[in-house]
């Protein structure tokens, strides 16, 4: 027996907690969060007061529009609504049976009609359950648990167990919220005026009047509200909500940047690209709402487990009523931990979905953190993946006469306006060279399938070999070898033609990611299985292979044949994780058992893949992999604390003679411990984020 005074410090602790718990979340319901106001000197700015308290209406059911997948529809808010209703009255019943316990003994049975009261939703389930649904629910168990506590005298064990039943629901509900808004805040936190830039004066305007093409203005300390390309200004910006990148970019003229990114240094001007709902940031807000309803399968499944023991539990509660009498009985049945089952596995798995979100991990498919531990075998796709899409400049073929610096430099002056990859090569091997690039006259500079430009009086050609041929620039023998020889090995070239002959051949060769070699590594110390997929021809991905320590290849591999692969290795029982770069690869990454792409935040929301590399590197392969080890761990260990107890208890009751008192003890430890494992996920300490300057 617990001494009386611990039980009424603890009941009346509890109890004025939980109604003010209950108080304070409906009054803030509601309540919009303050904005940030923003200093503004420029001179010549006009400020639109009247139009502040439209704005801020508008944003706010913008973001109700966002989330309205989660907290705010109607049936969620309703379950919500009673649940505090039912929480504040059971509180009521557990003071009152504190009171009579120690105080004035009628006041316990005031608390019977209170208890009665608020199980009416506990036994309205067990009818919906026997009736509608024809089976036992874990709701029998309960009901039956509170039936018996009250007819037995035990009115404050039974007042107690119905404040733990809806305060762990309670709990549920808050740090369903609690997380998912902090998923989608992550994501969608956006000012609610922007300054825009109209004939050299800057306005504020309210951000839903904002449009595409539209010039803004951002300063240092201020949030991006809408994706664009700068128009003019360089600035430091932090984008670690969107990538999970901890350190900050210097971006500049024609460079690309994202709402919801913070700049810390400096002050550009973004033509808008996208706003509102449009935005990377809104549409991740809203990947991320899609993968938080994963924890209503969770809850689904916790109920299966939970229901599994009710008949146990009911033969165990009969056994005892026949041998031990009614008092062991409904000891037995208020031993049920089935109810914590349900509460600590979608608490667990929204707590992980943050920690992921933390780390520039992106889960479109919460089932991919359950499926990752059953994976024997990861394939990656090889261009683009485990290579950059940038190649490197690697030898320089010569002819004619020209040397490689001269032939280096007329390729990268004709290139340097262009930025696809095998321009900026280009351009960056003459630049580790330091080159000096001379000036190009715009008004002979040609695109065509190749580039044409005059430098000093002499036209230069810059191309493949078919714009070579179709210029009618002959090709010497020695040239055509080298360049079978380049394509042999997976190898891009490019010629370089000055006026009607051929300078020489530049040679591309694939950048392979500088992590690569590292997570392969971990990778095998994991005894996964590693295979290369690829459309290259058999010597270039056979040396990549090799080179990275990787046993297993395919190539020559169409695009629409990589799924084939993969359901080939499926078919021999193989758990396949595929990882490629999300561009040509949509009908493997739906075949595979678990995909990842490394596209990032710019096409999360058109890619198949179910998990995103928001920083388009590997880095974050391993630590996703831990990620995964650590749920199902957290899952199996929430399990084992809600049933071991149990099963103690129940052979407590029988053999050590245990009664309701050491029961519900029981219950209470397990209910901690379970809830306590399914939060401990928080305590991993999260990325450190980059601080604005404030002034």
């Amino acid at each position: 027996m617990l001494p009386l005074g611990f039980l009424f410090v603890g009941s009346i602790g509890v109890t004025s907690v939980g109604i003010k718990a209950c108080q304070k979340l409906t009054e803030n319901q509601d309540t919009p969060s303050p904005s940030n106001p923003h200093k503004k000197t420029t001179i010549g700015k006009v400020k639109s007061e009247e139009t502040k308290s439209l704005s801020t209406d508008l944003r706010h059911q913008q973001m109700a529009d966002i989330s309205s997948s989660t907290t705010d529809n109607d049936e969620i808010r309703e379950f919500d609504q009673e649940t505090n209703y039912y929480l504040s009255i059971s509180s009521v019943g557990l003071g009152l049976a504190t009171a009579g316990s120690l105080v004035f003994p009628p006041l316990s049975l005031l608390s019977v009609p209170v208890s009665m009261y608020v199980s009416l939703p506990i036994f309205h389930d067990v009818y919906r359950g026997i009736v509608q649904e024809r089976k036992l629910k874990v709701s029998v168990i309960d009901s039956i648990g509170i039936i018996g506590g009250l007819f037995s005298g035990y009115y404050f064990v039974t007042a107690l167990a119905t404040f733990v039943y809806y305060s762990a629901a309670k709990l549920l509900i808050k740090t369903r919220n609690t997380t998912r808004k902090t998923l989608i805040n992550v994501f969608t936190e956006q000012p609610r005026s922007v300054w825009l830039l109209k004939d050299g004066t800057e306005l504020e305007i309210p951000l839903h009047e904002l449009c595409v093409g539209d010039i803004i203005v951002v300063n240092a300390g201020e949030i991006i509200a809408a994706d664009g390309i700068i128009a003019e200004g360089m600035a430091t910006i932090d984008q670690h909500a969107l990538t999970g990148e901890a350190q900050p970019y210097e971006k500049g003229v024609g460079e690309q940047v994202l709402a919801a990114s913070i700049v810390l240094a400096g002050q550009i001007y973004i033509q808008v690209e996208k706003t509102g709902t449009e935005t990377i940031a809104a549409q991740i807000g809203e990947i991320i709402n899609h993968t938080a309803n994963f924890e209503l399968s969770l809850q689904t499944r916790g109920e299966k487990v939970a229901e599994k023991t009710v008949l146990p539990t009911l033969a165990a509660g009969t056994l005892a009523l026949v041998t031990l009498g009614r008092y062991s009985s409904v000891a037995v049945f208020s031993a049920n931990f089935a109810e914590v089952i349900k509460v600590i596995n979608p608490i667990g798995m929204l707590n992980f979905l943050n920690l992921a979100s933390q780390d520039g991990i992106l889960i479109k498919d919460g089932r991919s953190l359950e499926l990752l531990n059953q994976i024997d075998t990861v394939v990656f796709d090889k261009t683009g993946t485990l290579t950059q899409e940038q190649p490197h400049l690697g030898n320089i073929y010569t002819c004619n006469g020209v040397k490689e610096n001269d032939l280096l430099t007329y390729a990268a002056a004709a290139e340097y306006k262009q930025n696809h990859p095998i321009a900026r090569a280009i351009v960056q091997g003459a630049n580790e060279r330091t080159l000096n690039l001379p000036e190009i006259d715009d008004s002979q500079y040609e695109i065509g399938y190749g580039i044409k430009v005059k430098i000093t009086d002499q036209l230069i050609r810059v191309g493949s070999i078919r714009f070579m041929e179709m210029e009618g620039i002959a090709i010497p023998g020695e040239i055509h070898k080298l360049q079978h020889s380049s394509h042999e090995q997976g190898y891009s070239t490019v010629y370089v033609a000055i006026d009607q002959q051929l300078g020489g051949m530049l040679e591309l060769q694939p950048t392979i990611r500088p992590e690569a070699k590292h997570i392969i590594r971990q990778l095998r110390q994991r005894n996964l299985s590693i295979y290369i997929i690829s459309g290259d021809h058999e010597h270039p991905t056979k040396q990549l292979a090799e080179e990275l320590g990787i046993d297993h290849y395919f190539a020559n591999t169409l695009p629409q044949d990589k799924a084939n692969k993969i359901e080939q290795m499926q078919t021999e029982g193989k758990s396949v994780c595929f990882v490629g770069d999300g561009i040509n690869d949509s009908i493997a990454l739906k075949k595979a058992n678990v995909s990842i792409s490394l596209r990032g935040a710019s096409t999360a929301a058109t890619d198949t893949a179910q998990v995103i590399l928001m920083d388009q590197t590997l880095t974050k392969l391993e630590q996703f992999f831990e990620l995964a080890q650590y749920f199902d761990k957290n899952q199996k260990t929430g399990l084992a604390t809600t049933l071991v107890p149990g099963v103690l208890c129940v052979g407590g009751i029988f053999f050590l003679h245990f009664g309701i008192l050491s029961s519900m003890m029981f219950y209470n430890v397990s209910a901690i411990a379970g809830i306590g494992n399914a939060l401990s996920p928080l305590l991993k300490k999260a990325p450190e984020k980059v601080v604005a300057p404030t002034n």
